[in-house]
């Protein structure tokens, strides 16, 4: 869906052969100029040979509004985009900016223009959704942080890009809400809560020596550290459950746009009867690493009185013998 000045207009397109293919009045709306103007745009394109017009142009047959089928030319991502470099236009500018990222990735997996033809899965094929199946399996399988694979989940949304304001809302706030879930608490508030000089190990339940090795600074600030091991096993539920959810989805060919995603996960742990987080928490990010790194200094020299290394093992094994 291409978007300027704050107005949406749909187009629908024609794809195949893992491209996207435009007529003359199609690449006119886009642009908003005169068809004639598109006219001889190409014809000055494919006589000075920018790009090769046997790969650029098709005939494919289409239905008119009268019924009856038409063959008519057709031309290709390629040609529209170099179209729009000769097209002087507020909104052949803003296509310009905006088709070299999404618009490409687009017609490589298949995708239109046309969010609720998109929704309806009339152009998604089969090899599309055998691709996302491959990809959700991949995410299971993976090494990710628990909140991670969920966001891995959300970029497979068959809109996704990474600019939308539904995505920035939904990175900054899905860790939050999948601990919030488990134990009431954001990532910083179990920090705050948690972290503290006078307990053991700090109040750390892992870290990434553990349990022999010595805790470091880069360690307090991790909010998964500091749960047990019934909290861990909860959000590793959440996930697996989420995960299966996605897999179904895909199975049964249902395609899924960002805002599916966004709410499907608030949802999805309604449902499941966990509590849903509805703002950012009590305590901010920089204010729990802060804490967490002051009470760590307190701790550091605790810890080092009682640390002891393997030479420290290995000297005092001699002396007892």
């Amino acid at each position: 869906m291409f978007a300027a000045d704050s107005v949406t207009d749909s187009i629908e397109v024609m794809v195949a052969d893992e491209n996207v293919w435009l007529t003359q009045d199609m690449i006119a709306t886009l642009y908003d100029k005169g068809r004639s103007t598109i006219t001889e745009h190409l014809q000055n394109i494919y006589s000075d040979r920018e790009i090769n017009e046997e790969s650029t142009r098709r005939n494919f047959r289409r239905v008119a509004n009268n019924g009856k089928e038409y063959n008519m030319n057709y031309y290709s991502l390629e040609a529209v985009i170099a179209v729009g470099f000769r097209t002087n236009s507020e909104r052949a500018i803003l296509f310009r900016s905006w088709a070299g990222g999404v618009l490409r990735d687009f017609s490589i997996r298949g995708y239109v223009l046309d969010k609720e033809r998109l929704k309806n899965g009339s152009f998604l094929n089969e090899e599309y959704f055998d691709h996302l199946l491959e990809e959700i399996r991949e995410i299971r399988a993976s090494e990710r942080k628990f909140y991670q694979k969920i966001t891995d989940i959300y970029a497979t949304a068959m809109d996704y890009t990474l600019e939308a304001s539904t995505t920035k809302l939904f990175f900054k706030m899905v860790q939050n809400k999948l601990h919030f879930a488990i134990h009431g608490k954001t990532a910083a508030e179990v920090i705050v809560e948690r972290a503290n000089a006078e307990n053991e190990h700090m109040g750390l339940t892992s870290w990434k020596n553990a349990p022999e090795g010595k805790i470091i600074k880069s360690d307090v600030s991790i909010a998964k550290n500091y749960l047990s091991l019934d909290e861990m096993d909860g959000l590793n539920r959440i996930v697996s459950m989420y995960l299966d959810y996605a897999e179904n989805q895909a199975k049964r060919r249902i395609p899924m746009a960002m805002e599916d995603w966004s709410k499907r996960l608030n949802a999805f742990l309604q449902f499941n009867e966990y509590e849903l987080l509805n703002d950012a928490g009590r305590v901010t990010a920089e204010i729990a690493k802060e804490f967490a790194e002051s009470e760590f200094e307190k701790y550091r020299i605790i810890q080092d009185r009682l640390f002891e290394s393997d030479f420290d093992k290995f000297a005092k094994g001699l002396l007892d013998e």
